[in-house]
C-alpha cells in the first residue's frame, strides 16, 4: 500500500494544482486537508460532518480546513491549523504529498485543496464544537460507479458538473466532492490505485 501513497506524490509533483482564475471576481481564500492513511491496511480517506446548526455548510461532509487567517503564512499553513483545530492532529503528523485545483465555491470562496497522508497510528480527536462526525471511507467504496452520480447546473456564468458521492447514508456533494472528483481523476491509471477497483 505504500506504493499508493509514493505514486500519488509523484503524480501531483509533476502536475500540481493550477490557482484559479477568475478575473474580476473577488473570493476569500480558504484551505482544505484531504487526509488519507491507512486503517487496517485498508487505504482510507477521512471526511467530517459539520454540526447541523452552524451558520455555514450545517450538516454537510466536508474535509477538515477553513478561512485563511492573518496568521497563516500560507493556505497549506491554513489547512493544517484548521485540521488540528478541527480533529486534533498536529502539522507533524501529516506528510503533505501535494496540491490540487483551486475551486471556487457558491459561498463566495477560493478552496485550496492539499492532499496529505496521515502518520500511522494518527488517533482523532474531534473538536464537538466544529465536527458532529467522522466518517473513514476506504478509498475503493468511493471508486464503485453506483456510489457515483453527476447533474448539471448553472454556476459561475457556465453549466458546470456537479459530483454525487454516496456511502452509509450520507450524501457528499458541493466543494468536497468536487475535490474528490479532482484526486480520483489524478489518481486515474496509477498502478497501485487500479488495484483498489473491485471486479
Amino acid at each position: 500500500m505504500e506504493a499508493l501513497f509514493e505514486e500519488l506524490a509523484e503524480r501531483l509533483r509533476e502536475s500540481p494544482g493550477r490557482p484559479l482564475d477568475l478575473p474580476g471576481v473577488a473570493l476569500r481564500e480558504a484551505a482544505v486537508l484531504v487526509p488519507l492513511t491507512l486503517r487496517e491496511g485498508t487505504p482510507t480517506i477521512i471526511f467530517t460532518r459539520r454540526p447541523e446548526g452552524l451558520r455555514r455548510h450545517g450538516g454537510q461532509i466536508s474535509f477538515p480546513g477553513g478561512v485563511r487567517d492573518e496568521g497563516d503564512v500560507t493556505p497549506l499553513h491554513a489547512a493544517l491549523r484548521e485540521l488540528q483545530e478541527e480533529v486534533g492532529v498536529a502539522p507533524e503528523r501529516v506528510e503533505v504529498l501535494g496540491m490540487l485545483e483551486e475551486i471556487p465555491t457558491i459561498t463566495e470562496f477560493r478552496v485550496l485543496p492539499f492532499v496529505g497522508r496521515l502518520a500511522p497510528g494518527t488517533v482523532l480527536t474531534p473538536d464537538p464544537g466544529e465536527i458532529a462526525e467522522v466518517l473513514e471511507v476506504p478509498l475503493s467504496a468511493l471508486l464503485e460507479p453506483s456510489r457515483q452520480r453527476v447533474e448539471k447546473r448553472f454556476l459561475f456564468g457556465a453549466e458546470r458538473d456537479i459530483y454525487f458521492f454516496e456511502y452509509a447514508g450520507h450524501t457528499i456533494w458541493g466543494a468536497t466532492a468536487r475535490i474528490l472528483r479532482n484526486l480520483l481523476d489524478r489518481a486515474e491509471g496509477l498502478p497501485a490505485w487500479k488495484g483498489l477497483r473491485r471486479p
